[in-house]
C-alpha cells in the first residue's frame, strides 16, 4: 500500500519532526510513504511531481489544518483518491485524526475499519476552462467603494438578481466555512444541494436559499468589476458568464468510524456552552 502526502505551507520545525514521526509509523506498518515536492523542499528532502504521486499511491494524506485538505481534494479531483487528513492545524472540521493517535488508527485502517465519506464537489466552467471548488465558489465585488449586480439562472428558470458585495455559492461541506460567517445555515455534509448566501445584500429580503444539486446554475456580473474565487485559495477576473453543477464525482474522505458530525459541530462551534 502507498501514501502520498502533502504538508500544509508554513512548515516549521515542530511539523518536519512530526512528519518524519508519522512516516516512520507508516512505514512500521508496511505503507510506503511518497511526499510531493513542494513538501519536500520545505523540509529538505527529494519529493515527487504532485500529479504523478496522486497516480503511484492509493491514497492521499495531508499533514495540516482543513485548508491543506481542500486544496488537495481540488487539485486531486481527477485522480479520485481518498484523502486522510491529519490534524495539525488549528479548527479541524475535516481533519480529524490526532497524530497523537495516528498508530492506533492505522491498526483499524489496515482491517478495513473506517469509512470513506463521499463530499458533493462544484464544477464550475469558465472562459472554457473546468474548475472545481470543494467548499465553495465566491463572486465578490472588486472595488471597496462599489456594490454589483449579479443576474442567476437556472436550468428551470431565472432565479434572482442580487445587488451587494457578492454572492456565495457553497457546497453542504463549505457551510461551515465563508457561507457560515456570512449568515448561512449549517448543512449535512453528506447531503448533496447548493447554498446560495448573499454577502452583505444591498436589500434584507434576500436571504440564504438551499437548491437541489440537480440545478444548473448560471451566473453574470453587470458592469462593474468582480473576483470569481475557487475555495478561497484561487482568484480569477471575472469575465463573462460562469456555469456551476454539481461535479460528476464526489470528493472521498477517510474518517474514523467513530467520528460523528454532530460531536464535530458542538466541539468547533462551542454548541450548548451557553450559560
Amino acid at each position: 500500500m502507498k501514501a502520498g502526502f502533502v504538508l500544509k505551507p508554513t512548515v516549521d520545525n515542530s511539523l518536519k519532526n512530526l512528519f518524519f514521526k508519522i512516516k516512520k509509523i507508516f512505514e512500521q506498518k508496511g505503507i510506503e510513504v511518497y511526499i510531493d515536492m513542494v513538501s519536500a523542499k520545505l523540509i529538505g528532502i527529494l519529493g515527487m511531481d504532485f500529479e504523478k504521486m496522486c497516480e503511484s499511491v492509493d491514497f492521499l494524506v495531508t499533514l495540516g489544518g482543513d485548508g491543506t485538505l481542500i486544496s488537495v481534494a481540488r487539485r486531486s479531483y481527477k485522480f479520485d483518491k481518498p484523502i486522510l487528513g491529519i490534524n495539525a492545524g488549528k479548527l479541524g472540521f475535516l481533519t480529524d485524526i490526532n497524530p497523537d493517535n495516528i498508530e492506533e488508527f492505522l491498526d483499524k485502517f489496515l482491517k478495513g475499519e473506517y469509512r470513506v465519506d463521499e463530499r458533493m464537489v462544484i464544477e464550475v466552467e469558465f472562459q472554457n476552462t473546468k474548475l472545481y471548488a470543494f467548499n465553495d465558489v465566491v463572486i465578490s465585488k472588486d472595488v471597496i467603494s462599489s456594490m454589483i449586480h449579479i443576474n442567476v439562472d437556472t436550468n428551470e428558470s431565472h432565479l434572482n438578481r442580487y445587488y451587494g458585495d457578492g454572492l456565495i455559492i457553497s457546497t453542504p461541506t463549505g457551510s461551515t466555512a465563508y457561507n457560515l460567517s456570512a449568515g448561512g445555515p449549517v448543512v449535512y455534509p453528506l447531503t448533496e444541494s447548493f447554498i446560495l448566501t448573499p454577502i452583505c445584500p444591498h436589500s434584507l429580503t434576500q436571504r440564504p436559499l438551499i437548491l437541489p444539486s440537480h440545478f444548473e446554475i448560471e451566473l453574470e456580473v453587470e458592469n462593474n468589476k468582480a473576483k470569481l474565487i475557487i475555495d478561497g485559495q484561487e482568484i480569477f477576473d471575472m469575465k463573462g458568464k460562469i456555469k456551476i453543477k454539481k461535479a460528476d464525482n464526489p470528493a472521498k474522505l477517510i474518517h474514523r468510524l467513530e467520528r460523528n458530525y454532530f460531536e464535530v459541530l458542538r466541539e468547533k462551534l462551542n454548541w450548548g456552552d451557553g450559560k
